[in-house]
């Protein structure tokens, strides 16, 4: 199939990307680079650079492809600059995704992947999260997350030839891993300078001999600091590669949780960085952040059913580990391509 794959050059787009190109697929990625980066972009793939909210350039992109599915991830994630500045948010990530479908209909392309996340729940209402759990955004990501899930479900609705899979994300951490030897490839990575994600975060403390912030510490969890549920970005990837699979067969629309149903506490995610890196690096407690929910953790048990998904890298140790190596070589590469200013 061909596939067009928005913000395929950004972190888990471009492991998405991988992921296809292995899998036979043609693949064109449409990304603004604002946080994606030319280097993930595998040498076979086209790259067109545009913005989902320059209509006329996406409709033309489309209409020139014409692909048969498109996996949409272009969108802004950081929850803390979500708060500050909100219309940020919807102008990219709704209006965005309402771009994206105009572009469709235009074009009768009928089959979405949509990147979507946890955080249209909003404060947990159970142990683990089903698809079902009631959805309560706290802060305008979450927000302008679950508005795009709803205008892709009643577009859907409207247009009988138009079908989608929404992918709920719980945390995403870690770097490509080599199937051959298990470990980190160190050929794509999390590239994004300003990364706010604590796996990336703590791989960077280790790299750097830096620092890491805990915001809360008096949450009502194991420790009082926030849970999450992580999961590999490989086994991401994976996912989507099975939701192109799935609409391909010709199935009806649905939404699946990607995540683990495994919940690590801030400060054992921390201590395990600490134990693959063998670097003690400095913790400073801080406080409350304005935006998180104490835990967040997946039920996929639909996922693994419906799509066939089966994770591989299921281990808190592994997927820190890749994020630490892909980090050692970032911060070389970044130094090299310094040294040459």
């Amino acid at each position: 199939m061909k596939i067009f794959v928005t913000g395929g050059a950004g972190y888990i787009g471009s492991h998405t990307v991988h992921v296809l190109v292995r899998s036979g697929h043609e693949v064109v990625i449409y990304d603004n680079l604002t946080s994606g980066h030319r280097n993930s972009v595998p040498s076979k793939v086209t790259l067109i650079e545009g913005d989902v909210t320059d209509k006329s350039k996406l409709n033309f992109a489309l209409k020139s492809e014409r692909p048969d599915m498109i996996v949409h991830f272009a969108a802004l994630i950081e929850v803390e600059e979500s708060i500050r500045v909100p219309m940020k948010y919807y102008e990219n990530n709704l209006y965005g995704t309402l771009c994206l479908l105009e572009a469709c209909d235009k074009n009768r392309i009928g089959n979405v992947v949509f990147s979507s996340t946890a955080a249209v729940y909003g404060e947990a209402s159970s142990i683990t999260l089903t698809e079902g759990s009631p959805k309560n955004p706290i802060n305008p990501y979450g927000h302008s997350k679950l508005m795009s899930e709803k205008l892709i479900q009643d577009f859907s609705s409207a247009n009988s030839w138009f079908r989608f899979v929404i992918l709920r994300y719980f945390n995403v951490a870690g770097a490509q891993i080599d199937l051959n030897s298990g470990v980190a490839s160190l050929k794509i990575g999390q590239f994004r300078e300003r990364a706010t994600h604590l796996i990336t975060l703590a791989a960077r403390a280790a790299v750097t001999n830096g620092e890491v912030k805990i915001f809360g510490t008096d949450y009502p969890t194991i420790d009082g600091t926030c849970v999450r549920d992580y999961i590999h970005v490989d086994d991401l990837a994976n996912a989507h590669l099975k939701a192109l699979e799935y609409l391909s067969g010709g199935n009806a629309s649905d939404v699946f949780n990607c995540g683990y149903g495994d919940g690590y506490s801030v400060k054992q995610v921390l201590e395990a960085m600490k134990e693959v890196s063998g670097v003690n690096f400095k913790i400073e407690a801080a406080g409350r952040r304005p935006g998180d929910s104490p835990s967040l953790i997946a039920n996929s048990n639909h996922a693994r059913e419906i799509l066939a998904w089966k994770p591989q890298f299921n281990k808190l140790g592994l997927i820190c580990r890749s994020a630490y190596d892909w980090e050692i070589v970032r911060e070389r590469l970044k130094k090299e391509s310094e040294s040459r200013i």
